[in-house]
């Protein structure tokens, strides 16, 4: 590797080197770095184009920045003394001056620079923090026994209000982002089209005629029967005069929701003739600021439907968060923010300048996946974000914060780096892309404070050195999951052990419930999908073990007596750790539904598509609180809070 090679990868933000999982330094291979630098725009085939990338890149990287994102009184660079500032208000006032500088003003917030077009962003130390211990229950919003097949946010709110009942702060929901509504097998809300707007298959539309009592949501039937529902109701819509609330919300979406409605019904069309991504579609169609494109106005009625199903969806969304601040609860909703959103989607088509291209976002190898993954999303463009001042990323957080208490960051070390793998090459083959994140995490913890929204941020798996330390700093909750927290001989640590900057969770989507974990269900499964192989035996025996360490713990810390329960058993263990979870220090505790109901299936197996029945299990009751069983846990966690 030549040192000209090296110096672009560095400047570029591409880590060189880097450690796996076993602690052992790695050299990432000149072949992928002229891969991902190709992928960046900044071809490095040869030492020519090496050296004209990186006078392209000092180029843009000395340009002064659209949003400067600094400390309250910090100096504004490049600002005569008495520049002018406009506040979010329209307030206007001279910067504060110190020492001849211009300087940042005191209160966070954003303000426009008067005489440039420039906005500087002033963060707050910290981001919103609720003041109280609380729990809350989280949910896969699609499980809730909803009306067509699968929960919505009216079954949403309903439950809300069991949530409350039962003595909750929060509900969690999994994300509720725009899918690909012409593509029904497209179903994991983790791989978004895009995270700016609403999955419209979850505005309410009506009781309806197709309730189901299926244990698994069949998601084509369901979700084309609420589209005929919901066609419906935009034809009494049309009929009506046009609601106020619905002009402001159009107006307020500007052209990222104009956007968007178009390529959802340039997606409708295409996919019906059999194109899978935009890319391929016809070259007048395959760029947002096309004529042909332009010309598809929010008046016409096509166009129009896609707005209305976004206004609906939203509206009952706000809604259902006003049913549980209503019903008592100090928190209300918390939402999840996926890592990224599908390179094919609305935002990559919408906004190709804030995306990466021909690069997908993983992870590399390491315990769980000794392959590496390749998540198939793509994600924000460092440079893309500084270029554009920051739009994208705050506008997906302002849209994440809109209507919740609170965001979880799903794989939140994407904000220091995240492994991009070229096109076509292993997820072994990658290499970790850094991001701005002293400027990202300041914008998260203003926007934070600006929604009162608290910030679960997912540090789960390989984590950067210091990233926990430094979220901690700024207010975001980490997450502590009850498998993970273990001490240094990996010996499972009692709640008074556990630190105070988490959640305090059961377990996860990806993970196994409580009573999944105690039968080894999760076990089993992974043997029946092939995905155990020889260390399925190893994998029991591993279980058994940690089985007899987890209940020695529990019995220790005086949340468990008696005998530990055999395998079949997992009632009595579960309620010793909820008990575990009640009694940590951590500001929240984050139980799943599942749990509360004894449930061993989990929504999601990693690594499987349709040969386990992801994103698709339904819950079995439509008052799944009011079981004797789950009021019983619900009580042990109500019994802890101060």
């Amino acid at each position: 590797m030549s040192r000209a090679l090296e110096l672009l990868a560095r400047k570029t933000g591409l880590a060189v080197h880097w450690t796996d999982a076993d602690g052992n330094p790695r050299r990432v291979s000149t072949d992928v770095l002229q891969a991902a630098l190709t992928a960046l725009d900044l071809p490095a085939g040869t030492e020519s184009q090496i050296k004209d990338s990186l006078a392209r890149l000092r180029k843009q990287q000395s340009a002064t920045p659209a949003l400067t994102i600094m400390k309250p009184g910090a100096v504004i660079e490049s600002v005569a003394r008495g520049a002018r500032l406009v506040s979010e208000d329209g307030e206007i006032c001279d910067a504060p001056v110190r020492n001849g500088r211009s300087c940042a003003p005191q209160r966070p917030g954003y303000y426009r620079l008067a005489d440039e077009d420039r906005t500087i962003a002033v963060i707050p130390p910290c981001a919103f923090r609720v003041p109280k211990r609380g729990w809350g229950i989280a949910v896969q919003l699609y499980a809730l026994r909803g009306s067509r097949g699968f929960g919505d946010f009216a079954a949403l709110a309903a439950f809300g209000d069991q949530a409350a009942a039962a003595g909750a702060d929060a509900v969690a929901i999994s994300p509720v982002h725009a899918l690909f509504g012409a593509a029904p097998d497209h179903i994991s809300p983790y791989s978004p089209s895009s995270r700016l707007f609403l999955n419209p298959l979850y505005a309410p539309a009506g009781t309806g005629t197709h309730a189901s009592d299926a244990a698994l949501v069949d998601w084509p039937k369901a979700g084309a029967a609420k589209h005929r529902a919901l066609h419906h109701a935009f034809q009494i819509f049309r009929q009506r005069p046009r609601e106020p609330s619905f002009t402001a919300f159009v107006r307020q979406g500007g052209e990222r929701l104009l956007s968007h409605a178009r390529f959802e019904l340039l997606d409708a069309r295409f996919r019906a003739r059999g194109f899978g991504s935009w890319e391929k579609w016809p070259d007048k169609y395959r760029r947002p600021d096309t004529a042909a494109v332009t010309a598809m106005k929010s008046s016409d009625p096509e166009i129009e439907f896609q707005l209305f199903l976004q206004w609906r969806a939203d509206h009952a969304l706000a809604h259902a968060q006003r049913r549980c601040r209503d019903a008592g609860m100090r928190i209300g909703l918390i939402t999840d923010m996926a890592v990224g959103m599908d390179p094919a989607g609305s935002h990559a088509w919408s906004a190709p300048g804030e995306v990466l291209h021909r690069l997908s976002i993983g992870a590399p190898p390491d315990l769980y996946n000794e392959a590496g993954q390749n998540w198939g999303l793509t994600n924000f463009s460092p440079h893309g974000l500084i270029a554009g001042g920051y739009e994208g990323f705050i506008a997906t957080l302002r849209a994440a914060m809109r209507h919740a208490s609170g965001v979880r960051l799903d794989h939140a070390m994407g904000l220091m780096r995240l492994w991009v793998i070229p096109h076509g090459a292993r997820p072994v083959d990658g290499v970790y892309l850094h991001y701005p994140f002293e400027q990202m995490l300041g914008l998260l913890v203003l926007e934070s404070l600006r929604n009162r929204a608290l910030v679960i941020a997912e540090d789960l798996g390989t984590v950067p050195r210091g990233f926990r330390a430094t979220i901690a700093r700024s207010g975001l909750l980490g997450m502590r999951v009850l498998w993970f927290e273990r001490d240094g001989s990996g010996g499972f640590l009692a709640p008074s052990r556990w630190d105070r900057d988490g959640a305090a969770l059961s377990t996860t989507h990806d993970l196994p419930t409580l009573a999944g974990w105690w039968r080894g269900h999760d076990i089993a499964w992974r043997r029946r999908l092939g995905l155990g192989g020889k260390a399925t035996e190893a994998a029991r025996k591993t279980r058994a073990r940690d089985r007899r360490a987890l209940w020695t713990m529990l019995r220790k810390a005086g949340c468990a007596e008696g005998r530990m329960p055999g395998e079949t058993e997992p009632s009595r263990f579960t309620d010793a750790a909820i008990t575990a979870l009640a009694r940590t220090s951590c500001p929240l505790a984050l139980v799943p539904v599942e749990d509360f109901i004894g449930e061993a299936e989990q929504p999601n197996i990693p690594g499987t598509l349709d040969e386990h029945p992801n994103w698709r299990r339904r819950l079995k009751s439509t008052r799944p609180l009011s079981s004797p069983t789950a009021r019983r846990r619900a009580a042990i966690l109500e019994a802890e809070r101060p």
